[in-house]
């Protein structure tokens, strides 16, 4: 089993930063992949980026040069950070922010979601 808990979204205006934390625990050894997705009002589910096992990374092109991912690892309390550093924020940026973690077996784990409002 694998939690994911997102932290970090609120209200910014429009140019703004925002920086998102998914902290990821359980058998972190089983995740494959792992990924930030966003649900905007009115809408389904999309992709923000996603980073396999290889680490490569697959950007939106709606947040290509803005948005950047990026991971740690902490040892002492068996945890991963995942962050999306969200930079030159725009109204339609305006979601529900997720992360999702795969799991070798082909299992996705998602967190509660964290709300992004992009206002002035």
């Amino acid at each position: 089993q694998v939690k994911a808990v997102e932290s970090g979204g609120g209200l910014v205006q429009p140019g703004g930063s925002l920086t998102l934390s998914c902290e990821v625990s359980g058998n972190i050894a089983s995740i494959v992949a792992m990924g930030w997705y966003r649900r905007a009002p009115g809408k389904l589910r999309e992709l923000v980026v996603n980073v396999d096992s290889a680490r490569r990374t697959n950007y939106a092109d709606s947040v290509k040069g803005r948005f950047t991912v990026s991971t740690s690892s902490n040892k002492n309390t068996n945890t991963n950070t995942v962050y999306l550093q969200m930079n030159s924020l725009k109204p339609e940026d305006t979601a529900v922010y997720y992360c999702k973690l795969r799991a070798y077996n082909g299992d996705d784990y998602w967190g509660q979601g964290t709300q992004v409002t992009v206002s002035s």
